[in-house]
């Protein structure tokens, strides 16, 4: 491994990186082990890492990627002139790497940056290029729509054959299209407030629902609830409008529900955020179908980051039976667009809500026929168990060669599977909720992990450290990967009896 400059050489770099060195967090732990840390700064080392070797790989990974992507840079000094941190979406800033990655063109499962360098792409935009960045059945799609028009504001049998497949997989016989996961959430909590009367939500802790003011809250240390840590409320009280619970706690949900005050449990099925992939536990869900029902509670199922689960989501492979359900993200294969699905009861109060104007529902862009025949391929050609079963066995792989490592150096880490997605946590068990994995623990560990493996050529999803298959994915990045996360532990990881 070569060698780079120190932390404070890096931090001599401002222009350049116009980054917030992370390395902090680890050498306050070094030289303050007793100092706790706040809930919304980069936290400690996980267990099992040598602090020492991650400071320094750090440093190296973090210069080699500097060095490597001149283009890269000078376009980051471009982008400051005309864009939020220097970057297209404010989040981008967060990302591990100092610069950027800036892509040129995305091909299958890989990406090629504006420097030359290619990776195997496992990131696949947080599920938005589930299927590949150019699936040939959507590209051949797109290309004929694009020819027959991208925007009518007018039916077509497109739409229809989209909305048949869609009550067929997944159980509920109304949808309506939006541009967009956040928005599906929107509207249906819109209409969750319509039919019954409600104004209140409730949500998981550390649940991720898109753009939503009411959903972008959190458990506090004393219980209450509050925005998320760096989120201004932003003339949104939601200790007004929301209710959160953890996930997998029955009896907290049963008090929060029984003032029947809340519209909609707004759920993912399987939590995704946060970095592991935390399951129901047995129960759970047929338990908070009846708490919902017997308080009057309608309940959403947001399917965006659980449709690598199958071909139906986790509303078929559990057999749920929500009144709502909501995705976006991979729905069309790329192309901007959202849905959400209703019970029968549902879709009568939407008729009147209606019934003489558009009720604050939908957009001028939603539903567009360029966006709607993507989908009809994606449902029709992509979304197969062919496809599923090659997904669920590279990921199978992937998460057997995550594993092999974990317990070969004995870290009390555990690694989860969720059909196509993979996530490694730094916790000796399977969380059974989000809150277990807050204050952030190792998140320099992932910052450098993704640097190692990027500077090689494998990306991971940039926040999170999950992993995704596509049908387009090759098994060679698999085993690729498996071998450099080796490495990478093997370089990291505390030396036996320290």
């Amino acid at each position: 491994m070569t060698s780079g400059p120190t932390a404070g050489a890096l931090a001599g770099r401002p222009a350049l990186l116009g980054y917030v060195d992370p390395l902090s967090a680890v050498e306050t732990i070094r030289h303050h082990p007793g100092r706790a840390m706040t809930s919304d700064r980069p936290s400690t080392v996980p267990p099992g890492i040598d602090p020492d070797r991650l400071a320094a790989l750090l440093d190296a990974e973090r210069a080699r990627w500097v060095q490597a992507r001149p283009r890269a840079a000078a376009l980051r000094e471009r982008a400051r002139l005309s864009q939020l941190h220097g970057t297209p979406q404010h989040w981008i800033s967060q990302f591990p790497p100092p610069i950027p990655l800036v892509v040129d063109r995305a091909v299958g499962a890989r990406l090629y940056d504006t420097d030359g360098h290619e990776y195997a792409d496992f990131g696949l935009a947080a599920t938005a290029a589930l299927w590949g960045h150019d699936h040939p059945a959507v590209v051949a799609a797109l290309r004929d729509q694009l020819d027959r028009g991208s925007v009518t504001l007018w039916a077509g049998e497109d739409h229809v054959a989209v909305t048949e497949e869609l009550a067929r997989r997944f159980g509920l016989p109304f949808w309506q299209f939006t541009v967009s996961a956040s928005d599906a959430n929107r509207f249906a909590l819109l209409l969750a407030r319509v039919t019954t009367g409600r104004q209140k939500i409730l949500v998981f802790h550390r649940a991720y629902h898109g753009s939503l003011e009411q959903a972008g809250v959190v458990l506090t240390a004393d219980g209450e609830v509050a925005p998320e840590p760096g989120v201004d409320p932003n003339g949104v009280d939601v200790r007004q409008t929301t209710k959160v619970v953890e996930f997998n706690d029955l009896d907290a949900l049963e008090r929060a529900l029984a003032p029947r005050d809340v519209a909609a449990v707004l759920a993912e099925p399987v939590l995704t955020n946060g970095g592991a992939v935390i399951r129901p536990e047995p129960g759970f869900h047929a338990a908070l179908r009846d708490l919902t029902r017997r308080t009057g509670t309608l309940l959403i199922i947001d399917e965006t980051q659980t449709i690598p689960a199958g071909p139906g989501g986790c509303t078929r492979e559990f057999g749920l039976d929500p009144d709502l359900i909501t995705m976006g993200k991979s729905i069309a294969g790329g192309v901007p667009a959202g849905l959400y699905g209703m019970s029968g009861e549902v879709a009568a109060a939407a008729e009147r809500y209606t019934e003489h104007g558009d009720g604050g529902l939908g957009s001028t862009m939603a539903g567009g026929p360029l966006a709607v025949r993507a989908m009809r391929a994606v449902l029709t050609e992509v979304m197969t168990d062919k496809n599923y079963a090659h997904m669920s066995r590279l990921a199978a792989r992937y998460e057997r060669d995550v594993a092999a490592v974990i317990a070969e150096h004995g870290l009390p880490w555990h690694v989860g599977r969720l059909g196509g997605r993979v996530s490694y946590a730094f916790t000796p068990a399977p969380p059974r909720n989000a809150g277990q994995l807050y204050p952030r623990v190792g998140s320099s560990a992932r910052q450098a992990l993704w640097l190692y493996l990027a500077n090689r050529g494998v990306v991971i999803n940039a926040m999170s450290g999950a992993a995704l298959m596509s049908p387009m994915t090759a098994e060679s990045d698999v085993e690729l990967h498996g071998a450099l996360f080796a490495e990478a532990i093997g370089a990291l990881a505390a030396k036996k009896g320290r």
